[in-house]
């Protein structure tokens, strides 16, 4: 590979000699010197080179201006609409990836090809300078004479992008006054100038010196500039070593030089004069004390911090490191400016080396056990016991923020991770709250008790004796969940001991009619034949084949002779057992159909017509199975399972087993032996289940212990704590192992140092110094040694380790140099002052004298106390401090049960306490006598005043108790019940709403119900004997009538209302009847009606039978013993269906609020005529159940909202001032739902902090220009730095007051960052200068079409030039302008504006989209006209020129030429009066109208009023066609007109209901008719 690819390689090519036209020739024809190379080195690329190689790619470059084509010129800013071409340009070169050298670009463009060097960008338009409309003039600059005056203007934005440049920004123009300068008077103003203060410099040798000094120069000069000036001689650098040189001072010394300045005396045309023109008595100051500069100093970088990125993060961002310094000298005497003192730098750019960023989630603990309770409302607490409640209830969870193990850490494990600060953790936490259920008892309703059977035996397969079991059940109507008979439902079969039991019993099923043994009539016996049945009724399979025919006797009555029917069934059994005190007994019963002839067999007397029996002779001792609760589920050594296994869809550990206890029960007496009830219905007494694994406690690591204080401590101050805890994952169960007792520790944090104490040492101040002797020489105003000095005094030498030390714990250092005063000759002289004299009490003043001493006493100017006061006062110090409250009291704050530990406020989710005792807080305010505020310490210890408080608890709705249900609205299937309660107390303060109540504030409950179709029914006693009425005695026979009873059977109370049996099937009362006469036929009872088919067939019928009871005599014939009738729908035949309800409303447990319930609904048995009829019908026809009568539903839980713990308090939200709040919140957990109780609409509380004083230095207002001793010239503007206390909002009611330097800090340092002195000029009379700076303009951006076109915006702001004499232009100086980035800048556009035209012309002005009027940055190609004109001119008199032709003034009217131009102008009539005569142009208005109208509010349908005569109105439109619907432009007389009438002068008559807007033309040949006066004025 080495051989094949990289270096060392050559490259060859053919070389030739051509002769100039082309011909190849022989290479000696060439010249060999000229022969280019026919090989070279080269490198040969490969492709495993593309690892090794890449392209360098610089960012682009500016965007410039693209050159045009061809070199042609033209100006930008005419073609140029929101942006111009441009070119971005970039440095692209083959490197290599090891070192980033650069190699040939054919290596590079062997893998990809050469990135573009250019690209086309946009450069916005050229943005001329933009400035302001120019200022008021300024006044004359004399007072007489000519003079000047000048206005000026400030730059708003500056030139950008090609712009054009700012234009002058002063206008200067001659001013005249009346008023002529008085003869005699000085034609010029002297006034005395002085220039800058020199820099500090040290006094030197004194031959040395000279070279340095101020003189003053009276010399003449070829320029008068040159005349009468102060000079300065200036010691070149090189010649500083030829004399002795100081020793360079210490860093820390200071030292005390001197300063000069130039004075002159400029007269008002800017000439020098004679500078004793200017001075009288006294020189001003040439020269002056000052320290010299020190620069400022700082201590060394500290280390460098851990860098901010400590592991790989996905964003791939670099971390930075810092390093500071202390500043240990602030610069004085304009020394250099402190350096940066902090660095900051990128750090762990890549970070592959790093490992990965820890990552934070969300883990909640198991979810905790389902209550019930929290749902209840305040009623339901004090009425329902908490232990038998079910259904829907909550549950929590706690939630904690942990860290993600790195799976690449070898210590990776699937442990615990232990819990950190929740807020490491974002994105959403997981829900703490969440429904649940607690099961219910399952609900069994169960049927009514059958009938007693028959006496069976208990075993059948292995009969023993005789003994036997009567047996009764009852069945479930709805199977629980799951399905299957539960432990909540009772027994459902009890049983009777009895004797005489068999297996199997003999039935009826077919009786044959009675045979006469001799004759037709007479005794004679009937067939029957029996099925053998088992106790459930059925036949067994032999006796399907066989039936066992028997003979009963039986007689055939004969003519003549009593005939009595059949026995009636046995009714029922009075009682279902036998006692001593009552037996059951049933009865049967016969009637006389034919009562005997003479000489028959008469009828049986009528205690024979009814026969009683004994029934249910069996005692009343009723036996069952009573069956206990399941047990728990225990061990079963005969099931096993190797690890964990499901059964019936559970996990379990393994099979155990459960069992019960199974217990013979006697009804109404307790337990026996089980032998008493029957075997074979014994309940199983075990049931294989699973047991469930054992689950220990799970708790997670402990937390990290809290960060102790890294700093050191005060002296006694609380050794402060630090605490870690741990939270439950999972609860222990089934006898797992139990959860520890110590969730929470807390320890106090190792022995933290003892803060230092440091203090600065001085020493004592240096005597004042004052400008040295051999300066003062030779300088006018340089006399005896004394005025204004400075001293100095040094401090304790110190290391900058120690240094740095103080001022981190001494604070700032002590001032080191101060103004001092050396008393001259000729000052006054005062005594020291004296003693302050003693104070009276808090809020009195103390004061001191002093004196004038000697001459001073004589002295005029000394005796000016303004100057030299006498007696100064002062306040006496005062310890009593006055406290006030100040602010609104807070909220009521209840107190907060903490939890143990103190916790986080996440592992107490609770509902929060809304009611009771608190407190609320309000600050204090303590101030002093001066009425400044100071330390709350000094007034209380908490700064704030409490008062107890009581928060209304929340009151939920109360409904009074339900009411009984009503009865079943149908007495034959499916209906409903209601009950209701109402309205006792609305809710108030925030307590549970109501339900929704009806109008009568009642609510209502209704559930479905279904009744039994044979619940009620209709019973009948026998029918009486058929009554005849006989006239005579001859036995009755013949046609009568025969009654019976209703009543109810035994069983039901005789108080029930008729009204629930159904009164269409109520039985007749009474009926026709035929008692056949001794010799007629005897027919028994008809049979009941055969069954038609089903479905109903038409065709088919239904048949009935009767047989001969009596034969009748000869000759007599019996009736038919058949009848037929066809099966007709709906009266003879009936089909049946079943037909479902709808879904009953959720049903819950009687015990349940909400939670999983059952939805029902009911089959009923529909008659084909509609009539709901017993379900039997329908069950006896099999027909399909295809619905499911049961289904699960839920029902929404009343949930209370339920929000988090309160926080902690926060800290002050400020440090000072009366504007600080402390504050906690709590968050919803579980918003309300349903009914249940809102949540408090205070989820945040606030309480005032302790006012404490706000100190600040505070920067004064710039004083005006001062130029010390002179008239004009270089000055200074001050400030003043002050010691502010305030309460936080500057200003605020109470204005700020100043207070000692101490309170605020260094003021030393403060002093060298703010600016307290600057330099200003004061401009002489005469002198060219330049403005102050302006302020600084809005910050604007470079948009394109409304958007931003850079991130940062730009200010502006400038100085313009004043010209005060003519004479002097030559000297006056350069406007200037400067710009500055800003943030926060907004788009501005500029438009055009105009005035309205006034005598054709108007103004016309550029104005930005703030409604500022500028100059520049409107385009000029679109300014508009301020001249306009017309062709052809205007020339009529009264006419002007409008936009497009010309027009007439107000109050004349334009009359037009058949081409559209002016003619002339007439005066409009009535424009003057309103009784002018109205003057006509014959031939110049064809279509004239004429209007009427009356009584309407608007008149419509007019162009252009123009003639008034009287009160009648004509107007002319302005053409030919009728009026349309044109509001009227002129009106005078119109008002409550309903329609407008127009009549035009060729009789065409409009009229326009105004209305309806409806227009009617009619053409009148008569002349137009007489117009009708209007009343009034129009409204328009």
């Amino acid at each position: 590979m080495g051989e094949d690819c990289g270096s060392g390689g050559i490259q060859t090519r053919t070389v030739w000699c051509v002769h100039s036209e082309g011909w190849t020739t022989h290479h000696s024809n060439c010249r060999h010197s000229d022969k280019p190379e026919s090989q070279r080195h080269c490198f040969k690329v490969c492709e495993w080179h593309q690892d090794l190689f890449e392209w360098d790619v610089s960012e682009w470059g500016t965007c410039m201006l693209a050159p045009f084509p061809h070199n042609e010129l033209r100006p930008r800013s005419t073609e140029c609409v929101t942006a111009q071409h441009g070119i971005q340009r970039r440095h692209v070169r083959c490197a290599r990836t090891s070192n980033r050298t650069s190699v040939t670009e054919h290596i590079c463009e062997f893998f990809s090809p050469k990135p573009a060097l250019e690209q086309a960008c946009l450069i916005p338009c050229p943005h001329d300078c933009v400035v302001s409309d120019f200022t008021a003039w300024s006044v004359c600059s004399k007072t007489c004479g000519t003079g000047l005056q000048h206005r000026t203007r400030v730059v708003l934005a500056t030139p950008v992008y090609g712009g054009a440049n700012c234009p002058n920004l002063t206008q200067t123009r001659t001013c005249s006054n009346q008023v002529l300068c008085p003869v005699g008077e000085h034609e010029y103003e002297y006034s005395l100038k002085v220039g800058p203060w020199s820099e500090c410099r040290l006094p030197q040798h004194k031959d040395v010196w000279l070279s340095g000094r101020t003189t003053l120069d009276f010399g003449a000069s070829d320029s008068e500039k040159q005349k009468n000036t102060v000079k300065r001689h200036v010691q070149t650098p090189q010649h500083h070593h030829h004399f002795h040189h100081h020793h360079a001072p210490k860093a820390w010394e200071l030292e005390v030089g001197y300063q000069t300045r130039q004075v002159r005396c400029t007269r008002s045309d800017g000439k020098n004069a004679m500078l004793s023109l200017c001075t009288q008595d006294s020189s001003p100051g040439t020269f002056q004390s000052c320290i010299m500069p020190k620069d400022c100093e700082t201590s060394d970088w500290s280390a460098w911090s851990p860098c901010s990125k400590t592991c790989r993060a996905f964003d791939l961002s670099p971390g930075y490191r810092f390093r500071t310094r202390t500043r240990l000298q602030a610069p004085i005497g304009g020394g250099r400016e402190c350096p940066a003192l902090e660095e900051k730098e990128a750090c762990n750019i890549i970070g592959d080396l790093l490992p990965n960023c820890p990552r934070y989630v969300w883990k909640s603990t198991d979810w905790g056990d389902c209550h019930v309770a929290p749902l209840l409302s305040q009623q339901d607490r004090r009425l329902n016991n908490a232990s038998v409640l079910c259904g829907g209830g909550i549950q929590t969870r706690e939630t904690y923020c942990i860290q993600v193990p790195d799976e690449s850490s070898p210590h990776h494990g699937r442990e615990v991770s232990r819990p950190v600060n929740e807020k490491l953790c974002t994105g959403e936490m997981p829900s703490a709250v969440q429904h649940c259920s607690v099961p219910c008892p399952d609900q069994c309703p169960l049927s009514s008790w059958s009938s007693w059977g028959a006496c069976l035996r208990d075993n059948c397969e292995e009969p023993q004796g005789r003994k036997g079991f009567r047996y009764r059940r009852r069945r479930v109507l709805r199977e629980p969940e799951p399905a299957g008979v539960s432990d909540s439902c009772p027994h459902l079969l009890e049983s009777v001991p009895c004797e005489g039991s068999a297996c199997f019993l003999w039935r009826v099923d077919t009786e044959g009619a009675c045979a006469p043994s001799q004759g037709t009539c007479g005794p004679g016996a009937q067939t029957q034949r029996a099925l053998c049945v088992n106790a459930e009724g059925r036949g067994t399979f032999t006796s399907i084949l066989f039936y066992i025919p028997t003979h009963v006797a039986c007689v055939v009555a004969c003519p003549g002779d009593c005939v009595v029917s059949s026995w009636s069934e046995w009714s029922p059994c009075s009682h279902s057992c036998s006692s001593k005190h009552a037996e059951g007994r049933q009865s049967r019963t016969r009637t006389i159909l034919a009562l005997p002839g003479e000489g028959g067999k008469s009828c049986p007397a009528a205690t024979a017509l009814e026969e009683w029996r004994a029934c249910s002779d069996h005692p009343c001792i009723i036996f069952y199975w009573e069956t206990s609760a399941w047990g728990a589920c225990v061990e079963d050594p005969s099931f096993s399972l190797n690890g964990s296994s499901q059964w019936n869809g559970t996990t379990a550990c393994a099979v155990g087993i459960q069992t019960r206890k199974v217990t013979c029960m006697k009804m109404n007496a307790g337990p026996v032996v089980s032998k008493r009830c029957p075997d074979s219905a014994r309940p199983d007494s075990s049931l294989p289940c699973l047991l469930p694994c054992k689950t220990d406690c799970r708790v997670t690591p402990f937390s990290e212990w809290t960060a102790c204080p890294s700093t050191c401590l005060p002296d006694n101050a609380t050794i402060p704590s630090q605490s870690r805890f741990r939270t439950i994952i999972q609860r222990a169960a089934n006898e797992g192992k139990e959860c520890p007792d110590t969730l929470y520790e807390e320890r106090e944090c190792e022995a933290l140092p003892v803060c230092p104490i440091y203090r600065w040492k001085t020493h004592k101040w240096h005597p004042c110094t004052l400008v040295p002797d051999s300066v003062r020489q030779g300088i006018t105003g340089g006399g005896e040694s004394c005025g204004k000095g400075l001293e100095i005094r040094g401090r304790k030498k110190t290391y900058p380790r120690a240094a740095a030390d103080c001022l981190r714990w001494a604070g700032s250092m002590p001032r080191r140099v101060r103004t001092c005063w050396v008393p001259c000759r000729d000052d006054c002289t005062l005594s020291a002052w004296s003693k302050f004299a003693e104070c009276v009490g808090c809020g009195s003043w103390r004061s001191r004298k002093r004196a004038l001493v000697g001459r001073s006493r004589k002295r005029e100017r000394c005796q000016r106390e303004d100057l030299f006061p006498l007696v100064e006062t002062e306040a006496c110090p005062c310890d009593v401090f006055l406290s006030q409250p100040y602010g609104n009291w807070s909220s009521c704050v209840l107190p907060e049960a903490p939890a143990p530990g103190a916790l986080h406020s996440w592992r107490a989710r609770r509902e929060g306490k809304e009611c009771g005792q608190g407190l609320r807080h309000r600050a204090l305010a303590c101030m002093d006598q001066a009425g400044r505020l100071v330390s709350p310490d000094l007034c209380s210890e908490s700064g704030l005043v409490e008062e107890v408080c009581h928060m209304p608890c929340p009151l939920d709705c109360k409904l009074s108790d339900w009411s009984p249900w009503s009865p079943c609205s149908a007495s034959c299937g499916s209906g409903l019940k209601v009950r209701s309660r109402w309205l006792r107390e609305k809710a108030f303060n925030g307590g549970r709403p109501c339900p929704k109540l009806d109008l009568k504030n009642q609510v209502y409950e209704a559930v479905p119900c279904y009744s039994e179709c044979d619940q009620y029914v209709w019973v009948t006693e026998p029918w009486s004997v058929c009554a005849i009425n006989t006239v005579d005695e001859l036995p009755a026979c013949g046609e009568g009538v025969q009654s019976r009873k209703i009543r109810y059977p035994g069983t039901y109370p005789s108080s029930l209302n008729d009204s629930l049996c159904d009164p269409e099937e109520m039985p007749d009362r009474a009926q026709t009847c035929f008692l056949p006469c001794p010799n007629d036929c005897v027919m028994s009872h008809w049979s009941r009606w055969s069954s038609c088919p089903l479905p109903c067939d038409p065709s088919a019928a239904r048949k009935r039978r009767r047989h001969v009871l009596r034969l009748p005599a000869s000759g007599e014939t019996c009736p038919d013993d058949e009848q037929t009738e066809p099966c007709v729908l709906n009266s003879t035949c009936f089909s049946y269906q079943y037909n479902v309800s709808d879904w009953s409303t959720c049903q819950l447990s009687e015990n349940a609020l909400c939670g999983q319930g059952t939805r029902t609904r009911f089959l009923d048995c529909i008659r084909s005529d509609g009539k709901v009829v017993d379900s039997g019908l329908c069950e006896e026809l099999d027909l399909e159940k295809q619905w499911r009568l049961t289904m699960s539903c839920a029902v929404d839980c009343p949930i209370n909202c339920i929000v988090s713990a309160w926080t902690p308090w926060t800290e002050c939200s400020q440090t000072c001032g009366n504007q600080g709040q402390m504050m906690r919140s709590r968050s919803i957990l579980q918003p309300a739902h349903e009914e249940g109780r809102p949540c408090p609409s205070q989820l945040s509380q606030t309480k005032p902090c302790p006012i404490r004083p706000c100190y600040t230095w505070h920067l004064g207002e710039w004083s005006p220009c001062i130029v010390e001793g002179a008239d004009c010239g270089e000055g200074v503007r001050e400030r003043n730095l002050t010691c502010m206390v305030h309460w936080g909002i500057w200003p605020e009611h109470v204005p700020p007051r100043p207070v000692e330097d101490e309170w605020c800090g260094d003021r030393i340092s403060k002093e060298s960052e703010q600016e307290l002195q600057h330099p200003c000029f004061v401009p002489c009379p005469g002198d060219c200068h330049l403005t102050e700076w302006s302020s600084w303009s809005s910050c604007q951006l470079t948009c394109l079409e409304g958007r931003s076109f850079e991130m940062m915006g730009r200010q502006a702001r400038s100085r313009a030039m004043v010209i005060q004499v003519q004479e002097n232009q030559e000297n006056c100086p350069q406007q200037v302008f400067e710009t500055r980035p800003c943030k926060g800048g907004k788009c501005h556009s500029y438009e055009w504006k105009t005035s309205s035209w006034s005598n054709n012309e108007r103004s016309v002005w550029c104005q930005r989209s703030d409604g500022v009027n500028v100059t520049g940055g409107c385009f000029l190609q679109s300014r508009p006209t301020t001249v306009r004109h017309c062709h052809p001119p205007c020339t009529k008199p009264f006419s002007h020129c409008t936009q497009v032709m010309c027009g007439c003034e107000k109050g004349y009217t334009e009359v037009m030429t058949t081409h559209g131009f002016l003619d002339y102008c007439t005066k409009t009539p009535g424009a003057d009066s309103k009784k002018a005569d109205v003057k006509t142009n014959s031939g110049r208005h064809t279509n004239k109208y004429s209007i009427s109208c009356s009584h309407s509010q608007w008149l419509d349908n007019c162009h252009d009023l123009s003639v008034i005569k009287g009160k009648n109105l004509f107007f002319w439109p302005l053409d030919p066609k009728p009026p349309e619907k044109t509001p009227i432009t002129q009106n005078k007389h119109l008002q409550n007109c309903k329609a407008v009438q127009f009549t035009t002068l060729h009789s065409t008559k409009l009229t326009t209901n105004l209305e309806t807007g409806a227009i009617s033309h009619s053409v009148n040949k008569s002349p137009p008719c007489p117009v009708v006066p209007l009343k009034g004025q129009v409204k328009l």
